[in-house]
């Protein structure tokens, strides 16, 4: 079914939606002619909107907010030296949250009209029980910056535009080295229509693009078969692709994959790990990052629930997580509760001065929000999530932490990760790195697993390096259910001692 004519069956006007990809990136997120766009976008008017929050508050209740969400997205894969798989999906609703407390009341539907969404509201109310009456609400346009802005939409174009920058891709694979034997190539692009108010007055819109685009590079020699993932996702149009990053991927990939045949598996045992800069951000993402989120320490889960403003690790280490990257995959012009995105400082000089909050944990400790307040779509209620995740400069050159190792391991590359948010446990896959021998890089690795505990592993980070590197692949972290797309980043780092599982 075309876009339009899946918007009229749900109720919804397109006046003016062509027009507004362009107008959100000239005028920025939340201005005025954007907004009266997206609401007759969404079918809905500002007096539609107060009726349905004063069905939330009916029984009472300290807030409520909806959320319309119109998501499309299109997906083309390259196999076997032609493109020949490609699909869309579309996906549109509105979901209604009201807060008591601590506790949320959540519903959500996908026809958009005033008595599906009046029943929306007042299933998501029976949470609160008060019965007390809630003051009329208005609502006032918010604006915000806009950190994302496009030249040309993916509304413009089709997949017989974008289907030659995956041939490029493949074509580049197999140029770049002769045992190349196989190569699958894909590009997704996607958007989402946001528009949002709550029973605080704010009313906001945002449209976010988002591009993916990939190569898995399959090589062969002398019955040795290896491979080699590389990714590129941001928040930009059409005039992402581009020849240069065709050429960056593709090299990417196939120096990847053709290392693999000189690697080996090292002997396992404790060992000191330089983490490299850039996807090494994985270890600082889902070995601690989580534990900086503050629901799971307002419940006391986290095993940093009673450690804010107190020296956790060296004083030369400073995390942040950063929604104001222009074009970055976790940049977010708001959060998913209206709140302005911004640079939150979560470990200062070594010491934890904050979580990543929501307005839920925001309150809860008497603060305002950090922005992190993100959900999948209109089916979820939001939560605390990172945007950017990423560990600050420190003052050595790489050079200067390999030096320093007698024996160890050179961690590059990471394909995933599971850890234990209480406790802190993780275990990591490390897809390659080298061997570092009497203070050099000698061996190739690969396929090897790194075990050890989050908060010990922050303690016993004991060099931190000068080349901040942000790692822009298609990482997408998941938390209770939902997936956000996500960037994470780290300058190269010495931990004192990890779990090298090899032979």
């Amino acid at each position: 079914m075309e876009r339009r004519d899946f918007l009229k069956t749900c109720g919804v006007t397109f006046a003016g939606a062509v027009l507004l990809p362009h107008l959100l990136s000239s005028c920025g997120s939340g201005s005025k002619e954007g907004t009266a766009l997206m609401l007759s976008h969404f079918g809905v008017t500002e007096s539609n909107l107060k009726k349905v929050m004063a069905a939330a508050l009916e029984n009472g209740g300290d807030y409520v907010d909806l959320f319309f969400f119109f998501f499309f997205s299109n997906y083309l894969t390259l196999r076997d030296g032609a493109v020949n798989r490609a699909s869309s999906d579309i996906d549109f609703g509105v979901g209604v949250r009201v807060v008591v407390g601590d506790q949320t009341g959540y519903a959500y539907v996908e026809n958009i009209t005033m008595d599906e969404m009046l029943k929306a509201a007042r299933t998501a109310s029976r949470i609160a029980t008060s019965g007390q009456k809630t003051k009329s609400i208005n609502v006032t346009e918010k604006t915000f910056a806009n950190y994302y802005p496009i030249v040309n939409s993916w509304e413009d174009v089709s997949v017989k535009d974008k289907a030659p920058y995956v041939q490029k891709l493949n074509d580049r694979c197999f140029a770049l080295d002769n045992r190349t034997s196989k190569v699958i190539a894909s590009l997704s692009d996607s958007t989402s229509y946001i528009l949002f108010c709550n029973s605080e007055g704010i009313l906001c819109h945002d449209y976010r693009p988002m591009i993916s685009l990939s190569a898995y590079c399959i090589m062969e020699d002398n019955g040795k078969i290896e491979n080699f993932h590389s990714t590129r996702s941001f928040r930009k149009g059409v005039e992402f692709l581009s020849d240069d990053v065709v050429e960056v991927i593709a090299r990417e990939a196939v120096e990847g994959a053709a290392r693999m045949f000189k690697a080996v598996k090292p002997k396992g045992g404790e060992l000191p790990v330089v983490m490299a800069a850039g996807g090494s951000g994985i270890l600082l993402h889902e070995a601690i990052g989580h534990a900086f989120e503050a629901d799971f320490n307002r419940k006391n889960i986290s095993i940093f629930s009673d450690m804010l403003n107190k020296q956790i690790c060296d004083t030369n280490i400073s995390i942040v997580d950063d929604g104001t990257i222009a074009g970055n995959r976790g940049a977010i012009n708001f959060d998913d509760e209206g709140v302005h995105s911004q640079k939150t400082h979560i470990v200062t000089n070594g010491v934890l001065t904050s979580y990543l909050h929501d307005r839920i944990s925001a309150r809860h400790y008497g603060i305002e929000s950090t922005g992190n307040g993100r959900r999948e779509s209109f089916r979820y209620a939001p939560i605390p999530r990172m945007r950017s995740t990423f560990m600050e400069n420190g003052n050595f050159d790489e050079q200067e932490i390999i030096a320093s190792v007698k024996k160890g391991i050179y961690a590059e590359t990471f394909t995933n990760g599971q850890v234990q948010i209480g406790a802190g446990d993780f275990t990591f896959f490390v897809k390659s790195g080298y061997l570092i021998e009497n203070g050099k890089l000698t061996q190739p690795i690969k396929d090897i697993n790194i075990i050890g505990n989050g908060p010990k592993a922050l303690a016993d980070i004991s060099m931190v390096g000068n080349n901040l590197k942000l790692d822009d692949g298609t990482w997408t972290c998941g938390k209770d259910g939902q997936g956000m797309p996500v960037t994470q980043g780290l300058p190269s780092a010495l931990v004192k001692k990890l779990t090298v599982g090899g032979e």
